[in-house]
């Protein structure tokens, strides 16, 4: 479930710049000097920029159910999916570590590397679109292209996909729950509809969210003086929203160039003004989450923030102001759930169900 950097999705040029200007105006709002302030102050102008968690992140096109949910937790798992069995989503984007596999580019089909940094599902469903470049335009999109990708699962085709799922007895009655009414439930296109159903469940509601409903002292002091910072120098014109990021594309190196061969978007939409330019990584959990950025080559989160700062918002950070934004970052971890880590059975192989291929 890595990121290449094929694909065909493009949002309208219209709905990026509007997300820009929507950013760039909240963060604006936000300038005031805070010293001085008292909680209630701080609290107020972080909920008029990030709102409010939502407990799922529904979609009316696939509508939730404890059963869809189920089968996208055991898809989730499953190795099967992939080429040689080896490789699940899970194997990128372990739920038990945050979501990531905590390499820069992570190993697909035969050991090949893929080009982009594997970033975290948690809470990936609340996004404007899917992959760095944003060429999946929801989770339910996603969900099929690491699938049948050459590099990372590498089955041939999505009738392959429906063949290894048709053969496995144990998941005709899971997907009839899941899907009631359908003459045929199994496929392909219904597992994704399952993995994204399942996805949509892992929003992370953390100490910053206490703090947002009320709770003075689910923040501490350092971490409330780490908000104020992350405000005043401007980082919610790009990270806004209920997750703190992934609401807009922006440029990266917006201000001070950043030194990379990754096209970006231009890949997906072929626009020069694309160029360079990547969907803005949600910061809930982002302390767990390295290394950091679209290449995995930054190390360390202090590192990632005095560099974001600066290409991004032409600010030099000193150490006392990146240690509290450090340590606002880190009220953004939330305690993971025995429902999104437990490891589900997985339904025994029939049969006819075609063995690994290593080719």
């Amino acid at each position: 479930m890595r990121i290449q950097r094929t694909g065909t999705f493009a949002r309208p040029r219209r709905a990026v710049v509007g997300a820009l200007a929507l950013g760039a105006g909240l963060a604006a709002a936000a300038a005031a000097p805070s010293g001085g302030q008292d909680a209630g102050v701080l609290r107020a102008r972080a909920k008029a920029l990030f709102g409010t968690l939502p407990a799922l992140a529904e979609s009316p096109a696939n509508p939730s159910s404890e059963a869809r949910v189920e089968l996208g937790r055991v898809l989730y798992h499953d190795p099967r999916l992939s080429r040689s069995q080896e490789i699940s989503c899970n194997s990128c984007h372990g739920l038990d570590r945050y979501g990531v596999d905590g390499e820069p580019t992570s190993a697909g089909h035969k050991g090949q590397r893929g080009e982009r940094n594997a970033p975290t599902v948690y809470n990936a469903a609340l996004h404007v679109a899917q992959f760095w470049d944003g060429r999946a335009k929801d989770v339910e999109e996603q969900a099929k292209g690491p699938v049948t990708n050459p590099v990372e699962m590498a089955m041939p085709s999505a009738p392959d996909v429906d063949r290894i799922l048709r053969s496995i007895p144990g998941y005709a009655p899971l997907f009839r729950a899941a899907f009631p009414g359908e003459p045929d439930p199994v496929s392909f296109g219904r597992a994704a509809l399952a993995i994204a159903a399942f996805e949509r469940t892992l929003v992370t509601p953390a100490p910053f969210d206490a703090f947002l409903a009320g709770d003075d002292a689910a923040l501490s002091e350092p971490q409330q003086r780490g908000l104020a910072t992350f405000l005043e120098v401007g980082c919610p014109t790009c990270h806004v929203g209920p997750a703190v990021g992934g609401a807009m594309f922006q440029k990266l190196g917006l201000v001070h160039p950043y030194a990379t061969a990754d096209p970006g978007r231009f890949a997906v939409t072929r626009s020069e003004a694309d160029r360079g330019v990547f969907k803005v990584p949600s910061l809930r959990n982002v302390a767990q989450t390295g290394p950091w950025f679209h290449d995995g080559r930054i190390a360390t989160l202090d590192d990632a923030v005095r560099k974001m700062a600066w290409h991004q918002l032409g600010r030099e950070l000193t150490a006392a102001q990146t240690r509290d934004v450090v340590a606002f970052l880190e009220s953004l971890t939330a305690p993971l759930r025995p429902e999104w880590t437990r490891k589900p059975a997985l339904p025994e192989r029939g049969p006819d169900t075609p063995g690994p291929r290593l080719d």
